[in-house]
């Protein structure tokens, strides 16, 4: 009969090979996916979740919408703003007016790190409230209103 090793502290041995990976790829942004380290460890998904959740504890990676995780990396300030918000203060930071054009879905996946479908959401979100007009299908999105910014003291 083989010998398998016991699943007892395995998933410290798969947080511990993870943080040696994030300290050798400082531009790694974020975690493999669940699936890749459940055929890479030979574990199952339970396991490599607590293994992201030592590294959470540990405060070397938290989770994303989406089932993902990040990198946190030590200094590093991150906005945990809803996506809406922080899309709405693209109109302040990009000085845009009311009836500019709004850079597109891509564009800002890209710019925030996200899926397309996500920033779609946050966008019908903004529209919803009336800071955007929407063109249409295949037509610029336009600002409606310039959101008030809040400043905290």
């Amino acid at each position: 009969m083989a010998q398998q090793a016991s699943p007892r502290g395995t998933f410290l041995e798969i947080a511990a090979a993870l943080k040696a990976q994030i300290k050798a790829e400082p531009e790694m942004t974020k975690l493999p996916p669940t699936a890749d380290l459940m055929k890479a460890h030979e574990v199952s998904r339970g396991v490599v979740l607590r293994a992201f959740g030592a590294l959470r504890k540990e405060g070397v990676a938290e989770p994303v919408p989406g089932g993902r995780w990040r990198v946190v990396r030590a200094g590093e300030r991150t906005d945990r703003r809803p996506l809406e918000q922080r899309i709405a203060n693209v109109i302040s930071d990009e000085g845009l007016t009311v009836g500019a054009a709004f850079p597109s879905a891509s564009a800002l996946a890209e710019r925030f790190g996200v899926s397309r479908p996500t920033v779609t959401k946050a966008l019908d979100k903004l529209e919803a409230a009336g800071v955007l007009a929407s063109g249409g299908q295949g037509r610029v999105r336009t600002v409606r209103a310039v959101p008030i910014r809040e400043e905290r003291s």
